[in-house]
């Protein structure tokens, strides 16, 4: 992949810089609540297949898991338990000295400030979460608004993520650069046609570094 032009890197948040497998966790443990409360009787079992299952068939591995099961109500992600992955500090500040880093992410209330919390903040330039704006990925405008912020065209620019339908095909559609990282359940979702393939494909933060800082 040709990184000459590159100026800003975007990322997702969940399953790309933060783990997001405990909370899940405990999503599905407060959904199991909730369903006993009116009656249902469901194991932690049953709904971790479900998500696993609808990840391989490249649907949202919780609201589409819930929904092939028929479950609702179901509890709302409050982000209790991320973790970032052990090399993603260590990545962003090296590749925040080369280049300037965003978020482009499909995450609830209060991105910016967890971020801080966790210690990252310093190398991100530019946060756009959906709660905040309004627009879910895979809708282009969210992009758009973030290239637009960055004061970057889209060949400027790559987007890093670990879901090809969210993170790859929209981005790859409006000329910016891709790399998916199969990290999480995102990583079992499949790649349907070719404007879901990414220009790279990676397992880990750390295999970034050999395709964006050479």
């Amino acid at each position: 992949m040709d990184t000459k032009k590159i100026r800003w890197i975007f990322f997702d948040v969940g399953g790309t810089l933060v783990d997001e497998t405990e909370s899940f966790r405990r999503r599905v443990q407060r959904t199991i609540a909730m369903q006993k409360e009116i009656g249902n009787e469901y194991t932690e079992e049953q709904l971790e297949n479900a998500m696993r299952e609808a990840a391989l068939s490249g649907g949202s591995y919780f609201r589409g898991a819930m929904k092939n099961i028929g479950l609702s109500p179901v509890a709302p992600y409050d982000a209790i338990g991320e973790r970032l992955y052990p090399e993603t500090q260590v990545v962003l500040k090296a590749l925040s000295a080369k280049y300037k880093l965003g978020i482009i992410a499909n995450q609830p209330m209060g991105t910016a400030k967890r971020l801080q919390t966790y210690g990252i903040s310093e190398y991100i330039s530019l946060v756009l979460s959906s709660a905040e704006e309004g627009v879910e990925k895979p809708e282009p405008i969210i992009f758009l608004s973030a290239l637009e912020r960055a004061d970057c065209k889209a060949e400027e620019a790559v987007m890093i993520g670990d879901r090809p339908d969210n993170d790859i095909l929209p981005a790859k559609r409006l000329g910016m650069k891709t790399i998916r990282i199969t990290q999480g359940l995102g990583g079992l979702m499949p790649v349907r046609n070719e404007e879901m393939q990414a220009d790279a494909t990676v397992r880990n933060l750390n295999e970034l570094l050999n395709i964006l800082y050479r």
